[in-house]
């Protein structure tokens, strides 16, 4: 057997073959590689140039063309960020800037980049809520039926033409439903009573029945064949700052607090998502009698299923008679939970002003998702759980994405609730 040679390098155990030492000067293959990597790293840090490309530009509509144009990574190369965030940019855009950015959107289309198109169009509808009706046409003949929430000002031929190509289009027809569900207008109404009293021949290749796709829009068809809203249009960000703030609006929002009561299913201490004074214009839509609005749930617990909480007269949560725990319910122990996104709760607080009701309505944006009101940025297909006293889809009040405050973190916490039967709700959806 041919003896092997220890590695030169100092603290490496491993032993090489003579003939590995002859040609890597007595190393080992992970050292060299090593050697070879720190080399590589030196060498880019000697050489590696700042380059700020937004050196000298004002324009918001030429930051933005250069936010959307996709870099060739280079390791010798450092970019300058801008300051502001792609999404400040969009809100802040003028109509005549933003209408800029919609045709460059739509030469973009033209020329077969529809990635880079669809972003740009989903940011000014989400961000701006601009008005892109007049180039939905583009859109349809170009195949870009998704997302649906491009189409929410669609006239009435753009409506008209999603509707008859319902009966022959199985390819996009999920696209074109959800797309419909945005415009919500009396026609699309109309149309969802038809389907749900006598089902087209093409419903049965759906997952769900056509009225159901309303619900990814923010609203649903009633059993009398009336549209109600799950959502309310006034919408403003939970926002994480760098110091905790003594400000007035720390007293009118706080989130992130422990509970004083326990979770039944794993005994860990409750979480409180969200206490809200209920005259903030956030929730003073809803003319709640109590003077804040708490929504509590068990975070370890809440990722396998709907919690409900009860809430007293003074506004006071309770854990609710109608939870079920979850057929697959994880042995979860508390102390296992760090805890680290409680550290986060000091630093959250409620922006000033509103948004766009459509802000986070497409998950894959860049923005940051928790807010109170608005649209859900729904991970998979929307969700609004059932009040277990009258049945009824219980309305969204907001979301905390774990993401937004916490490092690594992943998922989103949706708020609901019945008003009437004084119970909340709250959902988890991870990718």
């Amino acid at each position: 057997m041919t003896e092997r040679l220890p590695c030169k390098s100092e603290g490496c155990k491993a032993t090489i073959l003579p003939a590995t030492a002859a040609k890597t000067g007595g190393y080992c293959m992970p050292c060299v590689q090593e050697q070879e990597r720190r080399k590589r790293q030196a060498y880019i840090e000697e050489h590696r140039k700042t380059v700020n490309l937004y050196e000298g530009l004002t324009a918001p509509v030429e930051i933005l063309k250069l936010k959307h144009t996709p870099r060739r990574h280079d390791p010798l190369i450092q970019y300058v960020p801008y300051p502001l965030k792609k999404e400040t940019i969009y809100a802040a855009l003028s109509v005549e800037e933003a209408e800029e950015m919609l045709d460059y959107a739509l030469q973009l289309l033209a020329a077969g980049d529809l990635e880079t198109s669809r972003d740009i169009l989903s940011s000014l509808v989400c961000y701006r809520n601009h008005n892109i009706a007049a180039a939905l046409s583009k859109l349809m003949e170009c195949g870009m039926l998704h997302p649906g929430v491009l189409y929410k000002d669609a006239a009435a031929p753009i409506r008209d033409r999603l509707l008859q190509r319902l009966d022959w289009d199985d390819d996009h027809r999920n696209s074109m439903l959800l797309a419909l569900s945005w415009i919500g207008d009396e026609q699309v109404l109309r149309r969802f009573r038809e389907w749900r009293e006598n089902q087209p021949s093409w419903a049965e290749r759906l997952y769900v029945a056509p009225e159901t796709y309303a619900r990814e829009a923010g609203w649903e068809l009633t059993p009398g064949g009336e549209r109600r809203d799950l959502i309310h249009s006034l919408a403003y960000s939970i926002a994480k700052r760098e110091q905790p703030s003594n400000s007035e609006m720390e007293g009118v929002a706080r989130f992130l607090n422990p509970a004083d009561s326990n979770c039944p299913w794993c005994g860990g201490k409750l979480d409180t998502l969200m206490d809200v004074d209920t005259a903030h214009p956030s929730l003073s839509y809803l003319e709640l009698a109590e003077e804040r609005l708490q929504i509590q749930t068990c975070v370890r617990c809440g990722c396998y299923g709907v919690i409900y909480m009860e809430y007293d007269s003074s506004g006071v949560p309770g854990w609710s008679r109608f939870n079920r725990i979850p057929d697959y319910l994880q042995d979860l122990s508390p102390e296992e939970y760090d805890g680290e996104y409680l550290a986060a709760g000091p630093l959250l607080t409620l922006s000033s002003q509103p948004h766009s009701a459509f802000y986070t309505t497409e998950w894959g944006l860049s923005q940051h998702n928790s807010q109170i009101g608005g649209h859900p940025s729904w991970v998979q297909d929307a969700e609004y759980p059932a009040c277990p006293c009258c049945a009824k889809s219980m309305v969204f009040i907001g979301q905390l994405d774990w993401e937004d405050f916490e490092e690594y973190g992943e998922g989103i916490y949706y708020m609901f609730l019945c008003q009437e039967d004084r119970l909340t709700a709250t959902v988890y959806q991870q990718s």
